[in-house]
């Protein structure tokens, strides 16, 4: 089965020790139950048990925790980490998030040159700690040029921390915070770290959100907070890096929420629809339902092959193949935009009952939205997927081909990776994912991209259409489709998913493509060479009604009560 299912747990290659923790975790929310999560959820209760849960069984200290500084079997595996990502959200996006956080809050840790920090760090993790961390600030957001957090110098070498952090995950009980300022008087941008129990730093509240209710996201302040070198990660361009690095890896995990989120809400969906009776038929024999539900499986399951195979590039990062940098935006940008779709669709399967209390979806449906704007909006995502168009589709280089990388390895480039050099990553011909696929709407989301790619030749926007950033947007919303297919592509067979699947995926992309192709004809002013390219994007799905018949039949409605969530 390639959707996660927790009562069938079988992720392949999966070494023993990291599986025990899976299916711990697992056992963890299935012995809470669902009621138990939704009194939690809509109380807004501090997830104690589940932190508790963490100090007991050390899943962050294994999974967080870099080869060589925690115990025997620590390491920061991505593979591992992402199917973490997918059991978490899966139960309920605040467990999630205390997760994410720390996950952000270990970044600059991993990434500084304190070797004491980083040590001290191992060891908090397997007493239980968990993480923060201190980017944004209330009247810039996370605009690190204008960030107002300063370290003032002593004359006995040390500093005093002044300044406030805004919207801060775990920022009431954080073993440590990594916080983002400057020197005062140089300017110099440092990351350092502070502990929340310290008398001199001051939660000053919670901040009132309805996303994920029971999280403490919190504005922090430092009153005159002592630091010493000790406490400092790294100054000048490595904290500077660290930063924007931090954000590259902890994005990645937003894409894996929003499956995790999709994944449950499809189960319970399916489970209700397809033994609910309407005007004497089962909700599930209307065809409409029928191809909502298929359309979300595929979707879905598209999001998953994306997500794992961006993965693999990560995991495989390095100086010479920094294409995770293209990749990882898409994840964010794209996976968690399609949960949304995925969850809108599958609510229209339910209605009403997607908004009832005691179901997985009520939360959900208020969770999904959060995905698209945490780490960086889908605009600002966008306006880094651009960057790579020219590269993507028009410099060729050669790679090594990247296997499915589900080895045991510690990814330790990912706090080395440098930040810049956007116009110098390389790629690949993206067309050699289509050879020896003859799948019609394959073939004729191909035609699609050719001619996407002819009219950036023959008639690329002006420089006055440049400067208009919907356009710039919209261009953007085709583009990303293309490296989406190439790897969806790539890992369909991987994964051995069936032609009739991959058929499915590729009607929507084919829809989806025309979609955009649309918005930028018919928003935009176009030369009359432009409206020609765009008007022959617009194409029409082949619509295979054996094919569909059977992805409904053998791979969407065999799936009804396969799942369902200990009460």
């Amino acid at each position: 089965m390639f959707l996660l299912n927790p009562k069938a747990y079988d992720r392949a290659h999966m070494d023993k020790e990291s599986r025990e923790i899976m299916l711990k975790t697992i056992k963890f929310f299935e012995d809470k139950g669902l009621k138990k999560i939704k009194a939690d959820d809509q109380a807004a209760t501090w997830y104690q048990d589940f932190l508790d849960f963490i100090k007991k069984e050390q899943p962050f200290a294994k999974l967080l925790t870099p080869e060589g500084y925690g115990a025997p079997g620590s390491r920061w595996d991505m593979w591992r980490i992402e199917e973490y990502n997918e059991i978490l959200s899966f139960y309920g996006l605040c467990y999630w998030y205390a997760w994410q956080v720390t996950i952000l809050g270990l970044g600059p840790i991993w990434m500084g040159d304190n070797e004491e920090a980083k040590h001290k760090t191992a060891k908090l993790l397997q007493e239980g700690g968990i993480f923060a961390f201190g980017l944004s600030e209330r009247a810039h957001g996370a605009d690190l040029y204008s960030s107002e957090m300063m370290l003032h110098p002593q004359p006995d070498g040390t500093y005093l921390a002044r300044g406030s952090k805004y919207y801060i995950g775990n920022g009431n009980v954080a073993a440590l915070v990594s916080t983002f300022g400057k020197i005062a008087g140089t300017g110099e941008y440092v990351f350092f770290v502070v502990d929340t129990k310290h008398p001199r730093y001051e939660c000053v509240k919670k901040i009132d959100t309805s996303g994920v209710r029971q999280a403490y996201v919190s504005e922090y302040k430092l009153n005159d907070y002592p630091i010493t070198d000790k406490d400092i990660l790294s100054r000048g361009q490595l904290a500077w890096d660290s930063s924007l690095n931090t954000v590259n890896v902890g994005k990645f995990e937003l894409g894996w929420a929003s499956i995790g989120i999709g994944t449950h809400c499809f189960y319970e969906a399916l489970n209700h629809a397809a033994t609910r009776q309407l005007y004497g038929q089962l909700v599930t024999d209307f065809p409409h339902v029928k191809k909502l539900f298929t359309e979300s499986y595929a979707r879905l399951t598209a999001m998953k092959l994306f997500a794992l195979r961006a993965g693999d590039y990560l995991k495989s990062a390095s100086n010479m193949d920094r294409r995770y940098l293209l990749y990882n935006p898409i994840v964010k940008m794209k996976v968690t935009t399609q949960g949304e779709k995925v969850v809108g669709m599958l609510h229209d399967t339910i209605a009403a009952k997607g908004f009832e209390q005691d179901t997985y979806f009520e939360m959900a449906v208020r969770d999904i939205g959060m995905l698209p704007k945490l780490e960086g909006t889908t605009h600002v995502n966008m306006a880094l997927i651009i960057k790579f168009i020219q590269n993507y589709l028009f410099n060729k280089d050669e790679f090594p081909e990247v296997p499915v990388r589900s080895d045991n390895s510690n990814d330790g480039y990912l706090f080395k990776q440098f930040a810049g050099g956007l116009s110098k990553v390389t790629f690949p011909d993206y067309r050699k994912a289509y050879e020896g696929v003859n799948i019609p709407n394959v073939n004729l989301f191909r035609e699609q991209v050719e001619t996407f790619r002819d009219m950036l030749k023959k008639a690329p926007p002006t420089k006055e259409q440049s400067k208009i950033v919907d356009y710039g947007m919209a261009m953007g919303e085709m583009f990303t489709l293309i490296p989406y297919a190439q790897l969806i592509l790539e890992n369909s067979k991987n994964y051995n998913i069936d032609g009739p699947t991959v058929d499915e995926i590729f009607n929507f992309m084919v829809r989806d493509f025309s979609q955009f192709a649309l918005s930028v004809y018919s928003n935009f002013e176009n030369s009359p060479e432009q409206e020609k390219f765009l008007m022959s994007m617009i194409r029409k799905p082949v619509n295979n009604e054996a094919g569909f018949k059977e992805v409904w039949e053998k791979n969407v409605l065999s799936l009804k009560d396969q799942y369902v969530m200990t009460e």
